[in-house]
């Protein structure tokens, strides 16, 4: 049997990737309408720390808007989180150098809110050669609409729209080993009511 083709570079990779996950703090996710946000960037943490992607954090101006939301955190920790004012991530000193040092440029983007921070991070991580990728289910706005629109304007800027399971089957590769057993329960996990 010959050897296999090269899988494509629009594919996710967990050797060329990493999660960030946005501003996804306790003053602010009551208010979002997408309710199982939280739930899939549980899902792509878990999926991220079994292929050991490489994850960071960002949280906008904690003092007033609180810290991560208690359910991501606690599997946070030892991930960099970076505190922001400005409303795009990218702009935090050393956030995307310690991706390119770690040999990533594609960034799978999560978290809150997708015509503000999400959408500012995006373009600015776009404009600096990254790949990006927008986590739709795992993206929100407390306005429907202003994700929808936010959504079309990173897809039509330049970043790829995708899911929480098709980036868990990515990163994974195969099937029939220890990890795609693993990221299996993920995926067939129920929501939360």
């Amino acid at each position: 049997m010959g050897e296999l083709p090269p899988s494509s570079p629009l594919l996710l990779h967990r050797d060329d990737s990493a999660l960030l996950i946005v501003d996804v703090q306790e003053k602010l996710l009551p208010a979002i309408s997408h309710r199982h946000l939280a739930w899939n960037i549980r899902r792509l943490i878990d999926g991220a720390r079994l292929m050991q992607v490489p994850m960071a954090v960002t949280e906008q101006y904690p003092q007033g808007l609180g810290s991560t939301v208690s359910e991501l955190r606690d599997r946070l920790i030892g991930v960099p989180t970076y505190e922001k004012v400005d409303f795009s991530g990218a702009r935090c000193q050393g956030l995307l150098e310690s991706f390119s040092d770690a040999g990533v440029h594609k960034l799978l983007v999560t978290g809150i809110e997708a015509h503000v921070c999400v959408l500012q991070t995006t373009l600015d991580a776009i404009c600096e050669g990254y790949q990006v990728y927008i986590c739709v289910d795992a993206v929100g706005s407390r306005s429907p609409l202003d994700a929808e629109i936010a959504i079309r304007r990173m897809e039509s800027s330049g970043a790829y729209v995708t899911t929480t399971e098709a980036t868990l089957f990515e990163w994974c590769r195969q099937a029939g080993t220890a990890e795609f057993k693993s990221i299996s329960a993920l995926v067939k996990e129920h929501p939360p009511n």
